[in-house]
């Protein structure tokens, strides 16, 4: 590489090697965040253009959805090519200027990682495929089939079907996990560890500050190849699109959450040591996934966060689960690290899912930056955007045609983001036609309509990010355990001698909770928080909240 096209590890020296302990991560599915050249997509240079912005959110750092070379079929998630940006997103030099653009900005830049599987267009597939004696040959997930000519097992894809897909060149079936597109890469093979791990450090050079770890847990299979036995009915609980998908009927036991994943992980780990670089992985088990948080997070050689589910589901968590998912969090992440999201570009936004007011959002909002754990913001939730409505003939999403009309997929969340109330697409674009349309409603939504109103929600984010920022024990402290009392849910986060109290009320009506001993000051009145009562019982009225400080004792 010439010195244009790699940055010096060095850069990574002078980080704090915590910095991602508490810190509040902006998502960007860039496609759709600015598009800079008229064609209606979005690229790296339109994210350059709105990284100004994203710094005076307050957040930490960016996670920016994949830009590598794509034949697109799951819109980047689909890798033909790990150390190079796909046309339409820009070059190289265009990463580059977002990097020094995002460092100059104050922000980390963590970029996602679909390490489990890559594009059937892939060179490595391409040759893989050929015969099952050439250097690829083992470098995906292949078997013969049965008697009768079916697949070798039961496993199924989260995109429908079987997870085999038969190969008439190799008279053999490949795994793919997600489209047939999609093969899965064989972590058995010690050649594909070590060309993944070499693309980590590709990007490490280039000063990446961390990464997000698309489906985690899927790295490894079962090397029998053994059956996944049925899920109960009571049990099918997954947050996509669990009534109508059959992948929702197994245990998946064999075809994920394989326990000889921690050592690649600890590999992975290794090598982001000395970029002082951190990584998010996401945990894609709607029944383990708290138990594999915590097994991937434990210790100081596996990954430094993960994020389940649990926030993610199609009802607002009352006071009762929170405490509930905090308490598992304890109990089976105790030497972990979690990281909360409420929405993201897989999920319908919150702001439509949980079906909810604009006082709840804001509380809800403000909880997130009180809990234990890091915290992940999707675009336009700053805005409070609802989901989308676009039509079947605007569908892209491969999940969503599969399963219309009971399931519309996930092109409702990644629409445009608006930046101006001005023309028809928002200021997201100049093109007669985005590659998703702009929803009318979330124009009149636009951050230029925000900015100029004192009272909308975007400038609630930017003062529950500072409330956050202001206060260490709200980013690293711990914590003694998240309680519930009716709608009430409360705790308190302590860090080098300081105590921060924080009480919830996620209901409709005033609710009461003891305020324990000390001398509280309350910080968080520009949040509709409650000043400090006179007595021992904190009253909140409808979705108030309290934080306040104090010495130790």
């Amino acid at each position: 590489m010439s010195k244009m096209e790699t940055v010096s590890s060095n850069v990574h020296m002078d980080k704090d090697k915590d910095w991602w302990k508490g810190a509040v991560i902006y998502q960007i599915y860039p496609r759709s965040y600015q598009d800079s050249d008229g064609d209606g997509v979005g690229d790296l240079a339109g994210i350059v253009q709105r990284l100004p912005y994203i710094a005076s959110l307050g957040v930490d750092a960016v996670w920016i959805s994949p830009f590598f070379t794509s034949p697109m079929k799951d819109f980047g998630y689909d890798v033909s090519n790990y150390c190079d940006v796909d046309p339409m997103f820009g070059t190289l030099a265009d990463f580059d200027a977002l990097i020094a653009t995002a460092h100059q900005n104050g922000l980390k830049v963590m970029i996602d990682l679909v390490l489990s599987h890559t594009s059937d267009q892939h060179p490595w597939f391409q040759e893989s495929r050929k015969n099952a004696q050439n250097d690829k040959s083992s470098w995906y997930v292949w078997a013969d089939a049965k008697e009768d000519g079916t697949p070798p097992n039961n496993w199924l894809s989260i995109f429908g079907g079987s997870a085999w897909q038969w190969s008439g060149e190799r008279e053999q079936y490949f795994l793919h996990n997600f489209l047939s597109s999609q093969p899965d890469l064989n972590f058995w093979e010690p050649d594909v560890q070590q060309a993944l791990l070499d693309v980590a450090k590709f990007w490490l050079e280039r000063g990446v500050d961390g990464f997000r770890l698309d489906t985690i847990n899927f790295y490894m299979h079962d090397k029998q190849l053994r059956s996944n036995p049925p899920l109960p009915r009571d049990q099918r609980n997954s947050t996509i699109a669990p009534s109508v998908n059959p992948y929702n009927h197994q245990i998946h036991l064999y075809s994920k959450n394989q326990p000889e994943n921690l050592e690649f992980l600890r590999k992975l780990r290794a090598v982001m040591e000395p970029y002082n670089a951190a990584a998010v992985g996401e945990v894609g088990d709607a029944q383990r996934g708290l138990e594999i948080l915590g097994e991937y997070t434990a210790g100081g050689d596996l990954m430094q966060m993960c994020y389940a589910f649990e926030f993610l589901t199609s009802a607002r968590p009352d006071a009762a689960e929170i405490a509930r998912v905090m308490g598992e969090v304890d109990k089976r992440a105790a030497d972990g690290w979690a990281c909360w999201a409420f929405s993201n570009h897989d999920v319908i936004r919150h702001a439509s899912r949980w079906d909810t007011s604009d006082a709840a959002l804001r509380a809800m909002t403000t909880l997130m930056m009180c809990l234990r754990g890091s915290a992940c913001i999707y675009q336009g939730e700053e805005l409070g955007l609802h989901e989308a409505d676009v039509a079947y003939e605007d569908l892209q999403d491969p999940y969503g045609i599969e399963f219309w009309p009971e399931f519309k997929g996930r092109d409702g969340c990644r629409t445009p983001m608006v930046w101006e109330p001005s023309n028809s697409n928002g200021g997201f674009s100049t093109a007669d036609k985005p590659w998703l349309p702009v929803s009318s409603a979330h124009t009149q939504m636009s951050v230029a309509v925000q900015e100029d109103d004192p009272e909308a929600l975007i400038h609630h984010y930017r003062r529950a990010i500072a409330l956050r920022n202001a206060n260490p024990a709200l980013a690293k402290g711990e914590h003694d355990g998240v309680k519930a009392d009716g709608s009430v849910v409360y705790f308190t986060r302590s860090l080098d001698g300081e105590r921060i109290f924080c009480a919830f009320n996620l209901g409709e009506d005033a609710a009461g909770v003891a305020l324990p001993s000390g001398s509280w000051t309350a910080i968080a009145q520009d949040l509709g928080g409650a000043d400090v009562p006179v007595g021992d019982t904190l009253t909140l009225g409808p979705w108030q909240v309290f934080v306040a400080t104090a010495p130790a004792s």
